[in-house]
């Protein structure tokens, strides 16, 4: 069990339909009485209560928690029924973690997501961002409408992809310029861990390597940045 206590969290997370609740409430400003409308509107039980109770659920709280059963930024959707549903869909997007261990970076990460259509989350249960709060939180929400699914092999997961008729690409700023490459039908990016980058076997079976041209006198950018960079060149190809 685990509190959201960042409004835009509590927010998207009770417009999501997604089972949570119920809400404490301990003082109420101006935003967290929109909140508590919300949850009046969609059924969600509220529990008044104490702010030194609430501080001791939810030390990060503004005055109100969501309680909710489920690991925020867990898996919801298993990669067999997500390839099965596609159905004749052509230009489905998927987005491949190779151990993304910041929260905040994964937050980041899904908040791109949400924002430029990605279908599905791949990640590993193992190694990956655990911590649920913070990934909600840095999400503004977006974990509350990401699709997300784990797996135990990221190779066996890209082999799966590729038999459902996805090019799988690895973001990589020594690969060829995202704009260059045609990255229309069915598509999957593989995104590497923070220090690291794409692991050995999984990079030896991407269909190539996407980078962003960059200026900068740094080594590269933050790896939630350049996961929007490139997700919006997606979009922009398909627009």
């Amino acid at each position: 069990m685990m509190y959201l206590t960042g409004f835009h969290a509590i927010e998207e997370r009770i417009k999501s339909g997604r089972l949570c609740g119920p809400l404490l409430v301990a003082k109420a400003g101006p935003r967290a009485k929109e909140i508590v409308s919300l949850a009046v509107n969609k059924k969600i039980r509220l529990e008044r209560t104490g702010t030194f109770d609430l501080d001791g659920l939810a030390p990060d709280n503004r005055g109100i928690a969501l309680q909710v059963e489920d690991e925020a930024g867990g898996a919801d959707i298993s990669l067999d029924n997500f390839i099965a549903g596609l159905g004749d869909r052509k230009d489905a997007l998927v987005l491949i973690l190779d151990e993304i261990t910041d929260p905040h970076n994964y937050g980041a990460i899904l908040r791109c997501c949400d924002q430029f259509g990605v279908d599905l989350v791949v990640g590993r249960n193992r190694r990956s961002a655990k911590n649920s709060a913070v990934i909600s939180q840095t999400s503004a929400g977006a974990v509350s409408w990401v699709a997300q699914a784990e797996a135990s092999n990221l190779v066996r997961a890209m082999e799966d992809l590729k038999e459902a008729g996805f090019w799988i690409y690895g973001a990589d700023m020594e690969g060829e310029p995202v704009y260059a490459k045609e990255l229309s039908g069915r598509t999957a990016l593989v995104i590497g861990s923070e220090g690291s980058g794409i692991s050995r076997l999984l990079r030896e079976r991407c269909d190539g390597m996407v980078g962003i041209p960059s200026m900068g006198r740094i080594d590269s950018l933050n790896v939630s940045v350049a996961v929007g960079v490139l997700l919006y060149e997606v979009r922009r190809q398909r627009s």
